[in-house]
């Protein structure tokens, strides 16, 4: 039986995205949740979902050393990040003061620009995705579907190239999905975002 691994470092909602990819496996693939480097290391797939500050999020990572798992997972494995997931990938963030990350795609993670009553802090709720290249995680996925989306920042790559989808919020049209090799990663929750999430954690496992 595959295997994929959902990254357990104690500050992320996994059994929202377990269960999901629970049910869009089938018999096919065991769904494990894991902080351990043999399981993670192992696993045929890694998905790596994370909320809250990115600050508290890579020092949890280096303490548990499971920031160092990542970094071998990157190099070789099919990887899935959400959110943190995907944000945690680029070079640095503007969160907590600046913040270093794994430096997978070169780029900065940037706060929106609250203006008043029009733009709210956090972007929260349904938004469209604008599909930037095609990638097999996007098959069956119209574009411009909408996904949910609950975040204060958004990942300004260097390079777009990397750019998979884009999103319209707070005057700009940013980064909401990246594609480097394989990786894939998303700002948006897939596990929340009904028909079209599923469908998209569907097309990982058959990546």
């Amino acid at each position: 039986m595959k295997t994929v691994t959902v990254i357990d470092y104690g500050m992320s909602n996994l059994r929202s995205v377990s269960k999901a990819l629970e049910h869009v496996a089938g018999n096919d693939w065991l769904v494990q949740v894991s902080d351990k480097a043999e399981v993670i290391l192992h696993a045929d797939k890694v998905v790596f979902p994370g909320q809250g500050a990115i600050g508290n999020c890579m020092t949890l990572l280096k303490q548990t050393g499971v920031a160092e798992v990542i970094s071998k997972a990157l190099e070789n494995k099919p990887f899935l990040g959400i959110c943190l997931g995907l944000q945690t990938l680029l070079t640095r963030s503007e969160e907590s003061g600046g913040t270093a990350g794994f430096n997978w795609i070169g780029g900065t993670v940037r706060r929106f620009v609250e203006r008043g009553e029009r733009i709210k802090i956090p972007h929260m709720g349904w938004n469209q995705v604008q599909q930037a290249q095609a990638h097999p995680l996007w098959l069956g996925i119209p574009d411009n579907s909408r996904f949910y989306f609950v975040h204060s920042y958004y990942v300004a790559p260097e390079e777009n190239r990397v750019i998979a989808g884009t999103t319209p919020y707070g005057g700009i049209q940013f980064t909401s999905a990246v594609a480097q090799d394989n990786v894939f990663a998303v700002q948006f929750h897939p596990e929340k975002s009904q028909h079209v999430g599923l469908t998209l954690l569907k097309n990982f496992l058959d990546w």
